[in-house]
């Protein structure tokens, strides 16, 4: 019985860490996929992950709490909202890897986590300490870096890191089961997913009977690749305090860094690398100082459970 938390901490370490696995190596998938063109892509990932995550659901007995969610209008408008959010993060990031701009994604889920706070301060009344602010102000200046140098701002990351961050602090507001609430968000997506595919898309890979068997198999492996690191996810935060399954979120954008320089050869320019910099070491002060935050409340928790 003694070595239960031990193993519950050691499988959600696991779980989180094949979660950021799976979702830095995403790159590799539509790359893969990489002749069909992004909206058509996007409109695979939506109709799959559909079908994907309500066979999760039935399977995992949740039909219940499903439909109640299903009979309360707010909840719906709310979930309508984050699944746009969602919807414009899913398509920009399959664009961004298909037309060879897998770094900028990489700087977007890299100043994610700073976007995040940024977004606590101002919508949840959220205080920084003060080497959170200045992790912040690395960040602000590395991204006006490349402003300065290249002469634009790096607009897709800052977009994939708007919508995601956006996206997080809305579902954060709805208490609402992930796999039920991403399943309710795919299906307001799929209307509109399936009246793209009949009538504006019209390549050659549209039509799924003409397609290659291996082919069709890719683009139905789109359910896998979007639900596959939820389902990780999920485990790992049912084990381990969110802040500790947040130090492992640098794995993912680490390694979309590595596969963009290293194998698809992307061009990285000195201001880029500055900007990473600044990133980098805005998000080492971050960590640091979550890491002491977190030891002292569980120190001042430990000292209030020896008091009683």
């Amino acid at each position: 019985m003694t070595n239960q938390p031990s193993n519950e901490t050691r499988s959600g370490v696991i779980s989180a860490i094949c979660a950021y696995l799976l979702w830095g190596l995403a790159p590799i998938y539509f790359k893969l996929i990489s002749d069909v063109s992004p909206d058509e892509i996007m409109v695979h990932r939506v109709v799959w992950s559909c079908v994907l995550l309500l066979i999760i659901v039935l399977l995992s007995k949740k039909l219940s709490p499903l439909i109640t969610i299903m009979k309360q209008p707010k909840i719906l408008v709310k979930l309508m909202l984050t699944a746009s959010f969602l919807g414009v993060n899913w398509f920009m990031f399959i664009w961004a890897v298909n037309n060879d701009h897998l770094l900028d994604a990489s700087l977007g889920y890299f100043i994610n986590p700073l976007f995040s706070v940024a977004l606590g301060v101002i919508f949840l009344g959220e205080r920084l300490r003060k080497w959170q602010m200045l992790a912040v102000v690395l960040a602000i200046i590395g991204v006006l870096i490349q402003l300065i140098y290249i002469g634009s701002l790096p607009i897709i990351s800052l977009a994939l890191a708007c919508t995601f961050g956006i996206y997080g602090l809305l579902r954060k507001k709805l208490p609402i089961d992930s796999f039920i609430g991403l399943l309710i968000e795919s299906a307001l997506m799929l209307p509109i997913a399936l009246i793209y595919w009949q009538f504006f898309v019209s390549s050659e890979t549209s039509n799924m009977l003409s397609n290659t068997a291996s082919l069709n198999l890719l683009l139905l492996f789109a359910g896998i690749v979007t639900t596959a690191p939820l389902l990780c996810f999920t485990a790992a935060a049912k084990r381990l305090t969110l802040s500790t399954v947040g130090f492992f979120q640098y794995i993912g954008p680490s390694i979309m860094f590595i596969l963009a320089t290293a194998y698809y050869n992307e061009i990285l320019v000195m201001e880029k690398l500055i900007t990473f910099v600044f990133i980098w070491a805005a998000l080492l002060i971050y960590s640091v100082d979550s890491l002491k935050a977190h030891k002292q409340k569980k120190q001042l928790r430990n000292l209030e459970t020896a008091k009683r």
